[in-house]
Parts: C-alpha cells; sequence; structure tokens
C-alpha cells in the first residue's frame, strides 16, 4: 500500500521551481505543467541574491533553473523536460517517437539558443537580420507539422517537444507578429495550444504576464 501511495505521489507532483522572475528557461516547463494539471511550487532568486554565489553554488553546473520532483533535484531545462514528459505520457507512444521527440527538442533548442544570443548579445545590431532569417530556421518546423497531419510534431498528441517549440514561437510572435503569415501548420499550432483550455487559462493569468520573456527586459 505504501508503494503504491509513493508512486502515487510522484505521478502528481508537487513540482518546485527555483528560477528568476523570468519566463525564460522555465517558460516551457510552466506551460507544460499547467496543461497537465500540475501544481507546482515556485521560488524566485532575486539577481542580487544569486550573484552572492551561495546558491549558484549548490546548482550542478552553476545555473537555474532549479527543479524539485520529491527528492529529486534536477538542472537543465530540456532535462526537465524530459522527465515531465516521462512523468505524464509526453514522450511518444514507443520508442521510435521518442527518438523523434528528442530529435524535434533538439531541433527547438537550437533556434532557441539562436534567439537568446540575439536577444542578450545582438539586439541592437542584429535584430533585423535575426528576423529576416528566421523562415529558414521555421520552414523545417513547418514540414515536419505539415507531414504530420495531427497538429503536433511526432504522434497524435502534445509531446514535451511541443510545448518547447509552442513557448519559443509565442516568443516570436511578440518580436515579429507576422513571423507565422507564410507557415499555416506553425500559426495553427500556435492557435490550438493556446485555446487548450488549461494553456489559455495560465496564459490568461497574472502569474504568467506579470514575468518579462527574458531577463533584460528585450524582447
Amino acid at each position: 500500500m505504501v508503494k503504491s501511495l509513493r508512486h502515487l505521489h510522484h505521478k502528481m507532483g508537487p513540482y518546485t521551481i527555483t528560477y528568476f522572475g523570468v519566463r525564460g528557461r522555465c517558460g516551457a516547463v510552466r506551460i507544460m505543467m499547467a496543461d497537465q494539471g500540475q501544481e507546482w511550487k515556485e521560488i524566485l532568486v532575486d539577481f542580487a541574491d544569486w550573484m552572492k554565489g551561495d546558491l549558484k553554488a549548490t546548482c550542478v553546473f552553476g545555473q537555474l533553473p532549479k527543479f524539485e520532483d520529491g527528492g529529486l533535484v534536477l538542472h537543465q531545462s530540456n532535462a526537465i523536460l524530459r522527465h515531465l514528459g516521462r512523468n505524464h505520457d509526453a514522450y511518444g507512444k514507443d520508442g521510435k517517437e521518442a527518438a523523434l521527440i528528442d530529435m524535434m527538442s533538439d531541433g527547438v533548442e537550437d533556434l532557441r539558443l539562436k534567439y537568446g544570443k540575439m536577444i542578450y548579445q545582438e539586439y541592437d545590431t542584429g535584430k533585423d537580420s535575426y528576423i529576416k532569417g528566421l523562415p529558414n530556421h521555421l520552414d523545417k518546423f513547418e514540414a515536419v507539422m505539415a507531414k504530420n497531419k495531427t497538429g503536433f510534431l511526432v504522434g497524435d498528441k502534445p509531446s514535451f517537444a511541443d510545448y518547447s517549440l509552442f513557448e519559443v514561437l509565442l516568443n516570436h510572435l511578440v518580436l515579429c507578429s507576422s513571423c507565422l503569415d507564410t507557415f499555416p501548420s506553425l500559426k495553427s499550432f500556435v492557435e490550438k495550444m493556446s485555446a487548450r483550455p488549461k494553456i489559455n487559462a495560465f496564459l490568461d493569468s497574472d502569474a504568467y504576464k506579470k514575468l518579462p520573456i527574458n531577463g533584460n527586459g528585450k524582447q
């Protein structure tokens, strides 16, 4: 009996996120947990406190977010997404789908890194050329989404890679509101994900709206 209760607790959370007061690297994690009906606790870290180094010294790679699921402590946002994928049946129906989901997640990460580099290092000088080159990145996801025909990247329901892509696309729509106009499958994907009741409620919440997208205020 104890075993099954412990298993139940594991499936239900509650989870704890330790992170700065931004969407940043926790944006997709929060959206995924909201859609999966999970409750979580947030420990918001003030940047000045972070710079003191005490918390940083306890982090495996000296980075936040830190994610706790009971006694399991995870760092690295994509590892957190994968863990949630395994916990909440959002990692494909078999090994083949899981491998494809991993591939798409890595593709999203590539785009996220390019976006981050522009936001933090080249916003004033490189924003226009970044937006101009964006179709060359988005067309890859458009092709996969159009081919799958289910409205998701892999399989017939959202995986952790879909939540990650969705969140990256929301950020890009703030950067350039017309960036999906020539990508019907991606546009419809964002509309469909945004309309999921729990995601819709979360995106409409003060908890979400009050957080800036990035740590430097640029978007």
